[in-house]
């Protein structure tokens, strides 16, 4: 009787009804009784489940009807919805098994912008230091920004393997940590530059390592690991003047006769101070001759310990990965469960053409001069290099930007028609690089949402409408500390975005990384001579007119680079299969190969 009682569409148990032995067989009379069996009687199990379900099969489609737009209803009957995560699985399980070697690179770029920023603030006090001229220590810039060129192009080289990359993050890092060490013993300005330039080689190969070995890992999901990566820089650009501030001179370093005019515009001379650009500054008295009284070698010191927790953390990445030769051992380290996982999961079509594809995306990312090489261009369009050259031009102005902003925009203030206050106007260069921070962090999870292309064009459009915003305001105090901070926001994720855009265009197969970094460097450093001379001659309304020309230039290029994109021959079916998918660089568990 249960059986047929069920079976009948549990008149009984799920109609309403009393139960009882008078309920029809199917097929005998009773009206409609027969058509319960659409009522999914499996559903009604269960003491109690006929005061939840005991409704006439009309209720029940009027039930299922108002509940039909609902899409999370049947996970609240049955199995909980799992919840929804700003970015998918698939990239959060990546970052899993890449953990260590991501969180490796972010920290090696925050010595980086560690070692970035601490100059300008600390310049007066090491010409104290080195008893020099105000226009020799700014040689002290160009010598590490030049370097840090040279290091951009040359950082290629050590791509062949993991462990030569590995090695020469291991070998930078603790250069950096070095160099802060010994700058309080440089007593010569000639030896405080040869000390820098070796900071700026280090932070050149820091620079096209890190952003090189990301996007080898993570290659079209790259965009917002590289957004994380460059706000680690920010940060330690934010970080180290703020450790030097307590130590810097309020008063003039060398003790004279002549220190009393000086040492009341030495805030200002400090935040005039731009490379290889002392500017108006000549008339300044300021000795060079008498007895140094400067505590700044403890800040230099304290950088010093920070940033020694870095090549420690790059020498366990080289032990994890069984690189170190005295502590190389034959056995292989256990799976763990999600690389067990991966292991042990069917191997799919996107595997396949991956492991296929890995010989020939390995072939890019050389050094400058190596990409430079005839051979790389056999068979290559005109697309391919335009790509390069458009993708460079436009972080050569948007870099050049951040570069010249950052260092005149305090002596565009304080100059007519604004006159803005000294310790006012010094508030500005902050400003802009707590926003080029605040908008690198913003930029993490907005890439995931958001295509690189997207980004970059919103960027180069801000800058461009900031720039003439501040033209037509350009009586405003209020606006230029409102554009000051736009601006900082829009030009925070550009080159990351840029990056992640031009490696997905050519597929990971060419040159990007390290052309884009060297086109970057050199706009950062030519843009900013060429922006002070003309300063210096046209007088500082030219400083928000060279920044709308460069600003147009970029997004003139940016036209280019779409332009081109389009042009760009698109990959075959099969290769279209074999996206990059898993890194280049990856087992099929997406670990390191070496």
């Amino acid at each position: 009787m249960r059986r047929s009682a069920a079976g009948s569409g549990g008149a009984g148990r799920c109609g309403g009804l009393r139960p009882g032995p008078a309920a029809p067989a199917p097929g005998g009379g009773g009206g409609p009784r027969p058509r319960r069996r659409s009522q999914r009687p499996a559903r009604c199990r269960g003491p109690g489940s006929h005061i939840l379900r005991g409704r006439s099969g009309a209720g029940r489609r009027r039930g299922r009807q108002r509940g039909s737009g609902r899409r999370g209803e049947p996970h609240r009957r049955g199995r909980p919805a799992p919840p929804r995560m700003w970015w998918d699985e698939r990239v959060s399980a990546r970052f899993r098994r890449n953990l260590q070697p991501t969180l490796t690179y972010w920290s090696v770029f925050f010595s980086f912008g560690l070692c970035i920023a601490f100059l300008g603030p600390t310049l007066l006090d090491l010409r104290c230091q080195t008893q020099s001229s105000l226009s020799q220590i700014t040689w002290v810039f160009f010598s590490q920004q030049f370097c840090l060129l040279l290091g951009s192009c040359l950082g290629g080289v050590f791509k062949r393997t993991l462990s030569q990359s590995l090695f020469a993050l291991f070998a930078s890092s603790l250069a950096i940590s070095l160099v802060f060490a010994i700058i309080p013993l440089c007593h010569n300005v000639v030896v405080l530059a040869v000390v820098m330039a070796v900071a700026g080689l280090a932070m050149g190969c820091i620079d096209t390592i890190s952003n090189m070995q990301l996007v080898k890992i993570y290659q079209k999901d790259s965009a917002i690991f590289l957004q994380a990566l460059h706000f680690f820089v920010g940060f330690g650009a934010l970080l180290s003047p703020l450790i030097a501030d307590p130590f810097l001179s309020d008063t003039n370093c060398i003790l004279s006769n002549s220190t009393a005019n000086a040492s009341s515009n030495l805030p200002h001379i400090r935040k005039s101070l731009v490379p290889h650009h002392p500017g108006n500054l000549s008339h300044y008295d300021l000795p060079m001759k008498g007895m140094v009284v400067t505590r700044v070698s403890y800040a230099f010191w304290i950088m010093a310990l920070i940033n020694l927790p870095v090549p420690i953390a790059v020498f366990f990445l080289l032990y994890k990965e069984r690189m170190v030769p005295c502590f190389n051992s034959s056995s292989h380290p256990l799976l763990s469960a999600d690389e067990l996982a991966m292991e042990t999961r069917p191997v799919e079509k996107d595997d396949l053409c991956a492991a296929v594809q890995r010989p020939q995306a390995a072939g890019g990312h050389d050094d400058l001069f190596s990409c430079c090489q005839s051979k790389n261009f056999r068979g290559a369009s005109y697309t391919y290099f335009a790509v390069h050259i458009t993708g460079a031009l436009v972080l050569f102005m948007t870099d050049g930007i951040v570069g010249e902003y950052s260092g005149f925009v305090y002596s565009y203030a304080v100059e007519e028609p604004l006159s803005v206050v000294h310790k006012v106007a010094g508030y500005l260069p902050s400003l802009f690089w707590g926003f080029i921070t605040l908008g690198r962090l913003i930029s993490i999870p907005v890439s995931y949402r958001m295509k690189p292309a997207t980004m970059v064009f919103i960027n180069v459009v801000g800058v461009l409408i900031t720039f003439l915003l501040l033209l037509i305001f350009s009586y405003s105090v209020v606006f230029l500390f409102v554009g000051t901070a736009s601006l900082g926001l829009f030009l925070s994720s550009t080159f990351p975005s840029m990056l992640a855009y031009t490696e997905d265009i050519l597929q990971y197969k060419g040159c990007a990384t390290t052309v884009l970094v060297t086109g970057a460097g050199i706009g950062e450093m030519v843009l900013q001579l060429l922006v002070g001379s003309i300063i210096h001659d046209q007088g500082s309304y030219s400083f928000l007119v060279c920044g709308m020309i460069f600003g147009g230039l970029a997004f003139i290029f940016y036209a280019f680079l779409l332009f081109f994109h389009r042009m760009y021959p698109k990959p075959s079916s099969d290769s279209d299969d074999a996206s990059p998918d898993k890194p280049a660089v990856t087992d099929d568990t997406g670990q390191y190969q070496r």
